[in-house]
């Protein structure tokens, strides 16, 4: 009979932390960081298809056509012993090209950001404008000034 006793006890305890942890998952999820995030890596991934196509289909082939007719994603080197593999080096020098590029126009555009951050932070603040019952004592000490004089 204890150990039925412990037993439910222990479910009914995992119930509550499972709820718990839910609950603080749910919290989590909610958040606006976590929402920027989750558009920010979707929006990165649309981003680094543009990225990939700009060097695969105009950068390459022009750095190609400078390299007369040289197809870095072909570049590579066979080794001669084993079973032959081929270390395909061209494609990592596209892939860098591609990297160096995505970090290039992110860099920009944090820049961009920035600089439209830093003018909205210079522009000064407008003045509270007074409230009724402000407006309201200042006609009140004009009056008492004008009395007294």
């Amino acid at each position: 009979m204890a150990n039925e006793n412990n037993a439910v006890n222990l479910a009914k305890g995992a119930a509550k932390s499972a709820g718990g942890f839910f609950q603080e998952f749910k919290a989590f999820i909610s958040r606006g960081n976590v929402l920027d995030m989750a558009v920010g890596v979707i929006v990165g991934g649309a981003f680094t298809t543009i990225v990939n196509s700009l060097v695969d289909d105009i950068l390459m082939p022009f750095i190609g056509t400078i390299l007369v007719g040289i197809n870095f994603k072909d570049l590579g080197v066979t080794i001669p012993w084993g079973n032959n593999p081929y270390i395909n080096f061209g494609s990592f020098i596209q892939n860098i090209i591609t990297f160096l590029l995505t970090a290039l126009c992110l860099f920009i555009i944090i820049k961009i950001i920035g600089m439209f951050q830093r003018k909205k932070e210079e522009a000064p603040p407008e003045p509270p404008k007074p409230t009724n019952e402000e407006l309201l004592l200042t006609e009140i000490r004009d009056l008492l000034k004008e009395q007294k004089e």
